[in-house]
């Protein structure tokens, strides 16, 4: 791997790392709150690696629910991966088989974001920034589990100091990273409004996939926005013309 691409991935992933470090302890005090131990903490963190996902487990654990209700409950949450997988496919064609396991292990929101973003930018997407970005957002955030898990007594209740509103403003700054993009707005709101939609009638959580599925039908109904060659194309065409 080029060293040069894994430290700058490593410099770009340790702040997602800082800043998902409280999330990661409240899932470990969580987990242990709900009779979870400390291995097995540790074991859900490095297998599942999906803070959302892994909330909705600890919560369904502690209510005696069917195990197949539970898994098809996170994967109802971790519906989305799926997407970001078929969106990065495109920049990831030269990666091998082995490389390509490592990506969509560690393909979590801000991983995509930022790969994305450096993939349009016109930057390479090579593996040694993938890993060196994923591997220093995962490795603490399965050691933060455990020590949340160690130290959860001392938080007591999360939303008495507003830990809740974590994970809800956590994704908010990701998706606002694309707000520049044509036709962001609509799909945003007819996103959102289908979430809360679903959140009141159907409940959680299926209304995370579901209101994702309004914003893609939406934006698959919308007219394809022009791109920059186009228009260099249709602008000489006239130009020909002229001549």
């Amino acid at each position: 791997m080029n060293r040069a691409d894994f430290v700058e991935g490593l410099r770009g992933g340790s702040a997602v790392a800082l800043a998902s470090a409280p999330f990661g302890a409240l899932f470990g005090a969580l987990a242990v709150e709900n009779g979870m131990s400390l291995s097995e903490t540790a074991f859900m963190s490095a297998t599942v690696y999906a803070g959302a996902s892994q909330m909705v487990g600890i919560e369904l654990f502690g209510h005696n629910v069917h195990a197949w209700l539970i898994v098809l409950s996170i994967l109802a949450v971790n519906f989305r991966h799926v997407l970001y997988s078929a969106a990065l496919a495109r920049y990831i064609g030269h990666f091998t088989p082995v490389q390509k396991f490592f990506t969509f292990f560690l393909l979590v929101d801000p991983q995509f974001a930022e790969a994305v973003k450096r993939s349009e930018a016109g930057k390479p997407l090579t593996f040694a920034w993938y890993f060196g970005f994923g591997i220093i957002i995962y490795i603490p955030w399965v050691l933060i589990s455990v020590a949340g898990g160690l130290l959860g007594g001392f938080i007591g209740d999360p939303k008495a100091i507003g830990l809740d509103i974590l994970l809800p403003a956590y994704f908010l700054g990701i998706v606002l990273g694309f707000r520049k993009r044509d036709n962001f707005l609509p799909v945003a709101l007819v996103s959102a409004a289908a979430s809360v939609l679903a959140y009141r009638y159907v409940g959680s959580p299926w209304h995370v996939s579901l209101g994702a599925a309004a914003g893609i039908v939406l934006a698959a109904l919308l007219p394809l926005p022009r791109r920059m060659p186009d228009l260099q194309a249709d602008a000489l065409q006239s130009e020909v013309h002229e001549v």
